[in-house]
């Protein structure tokens, strides 16, 4: 049995964060229903690398958080749609949704509104900025939040300035921590009986990604500097090798000591003997013996070699080189769904396993409307009520 085996969700999200929470939900156990518009479908499903499917709505942005989930298009839009959903979260565990705040409101969609009808509804609102303060209306992506928040602001060189990250990692940081909200809420629900009101904003998301810098920043009122591949400390940086980076990770004393060892240099091994990391830090001088012995070799003779010194290293992988090691490292993260033989194609589970009842892709992710019927009888809604829906094109 899964952890949320019988929990029934419903799905208002669109784009990334949200339909990664409620994705994280579906892989343990969760019936998630994903409701969308009939007149738009969420824009996901037309982003991605495989142009074919977007003409059938199915991009590969949106499958990579679709698996697990039954699709509903209902138009929330019409008095018609407000009273569906609002009967479907009387019997619903958890709703989410990531709409400009007060948008649902308008619809008496809000967590109060629909509290009245189901006092034991866990309610999730994810939003750019959260809904309060100033900025609680304004829309936001991922890349706007890592501008707003100073994570571009610190990533980058002092000659590039400011970069931003590539891939969408506070859209997926926001999700995970929408998940892990909501799984805490059910925990408090068992003891309390009672819902909740969950408010994520991915500005907060990204501040806690930040906390390390965070914490010096608030001690100190300094920008923090745009380090780039330099190393931080002499043994934690990147290295150039014979033939690409390295990326070195010695970061404890012991580990400093071990790597200076291994490269010859016992003389600055003995140096930094009961010194601190933040002593380290300041050897910058250090890193200009080092480079000449990493670029003496290759990347992966150096990584071997360090590993084995029990001291973290790799050489700087593609993302298409790191996917071809997953199974060599018997990491299951990676998953076709196991109902569906006839759908190869892979996808990004959790980032954890459990030794029983665990993250399982099951699945193939839905097209537009395709469990339409389904969703709404489970729901208990009549074939007539069902067939009147979609003769008014409130459901499609």
């Amino acid at each position: 049995m899964q952890p949320f085996s019988g929990v029934k969700v419903l799905d208002l999200t669109h784009v990334l964060a949200g339909p990664f929470a409620t994705y994280q939900l579906g892989l343990l156990g969760a019936d998630v229903v994903k409701i969308e518009p009939p007149q738009r479908f969420d824009i996901s499903r037309g982003d991605g690398a495989n142009l074919r499917d977007f003409a059938v709505g199915m991009g590969l942005q949106y499958q990579g958080q679709a698996a697990n989930k039954r699709s509903l298009l209902l138009d929330l839009a019409c008095p018609a749609g407000q009273g569906a959903l609002r009967r479907m979260a009387a019997g619903a565990d958890v709703l989410v949704e990531n709409y400009t705040a007060g948008t649902l409101e308008e619809f008496s969609l809000g967590a109060d509104d629909l509290a009245a009808v189901n006092p034991r509804l866990i309610y999730c609102s994810m939003t750019g900025f959260g809904s309060t303060g100033s900025k609680r209306g304004h829309p936001a992506y991922d890349n706007v939040i890592q501008a707003y928040s100073g994570l571009m602001h610190a990533t980058g060189t002092a000659a590039s300035g400011p970069i931003k990250v590539g891939p969408p990692v506070l859209d997926y940081g926001t999700g995970t921590q929408a998940a892990f909200a909501i799984a805490a809420a059910l925990f408090q629900r068992e003891r309390t009986g009672r819902g909740q009101r969950i408010d994520v904003a991915m500005l907060d998301a990204a501040i806690v990604m930040m906390t390390a810098t965070v914490m010096d920043v608030l001690e100190t009122g300094a920008e923090p500097r745009r380090l780039g591949n330099t190393p931080v400390t002499p043994g934690y940086g990147a290295y150039e090798a014979s033939d690409g980076l390295l990326m070195i990770g010695a970061y404890t004393l012991s580990q400093h000591e071990r790597l200076y060892r291994l490269l010859g240099l016992d003389d600055l091994a003995e140096e930094i003997k009961g010194e601190s990391v933040a002593g380290i830090s300041k050897r910058a001088q250090d890193s200009q013996r080092i480079r000449p012995i990493i670029r003496s070799r290759s990347a992966f003779e150096w990584e071997v070699e360090l590993n084995a010194a029990h001291i973290p290293a790799a050489r700087v992988r593609s993302l298409p080189e790191s996917l071809a090691t997953l199974a060599e490292l018997q990491r299951p993260v990676l998953q076709s769904p196991s109902e569906d033989p006839a759908n190869e194609r892979r996808y990004p589970s959790a980032a954890f396993q459990f030794a029983e009842g665990g993250p399982s892709v099951r699945t193939s992710p839905p097209r537009p409307g395709e469990h339409s019927r389904e969703a709404l009888r489970a729901y208990g809604f009549s074939n007539e009520e069902i067939a009147e829906l979609m003769r008014t094109g409130v459901v499609a």
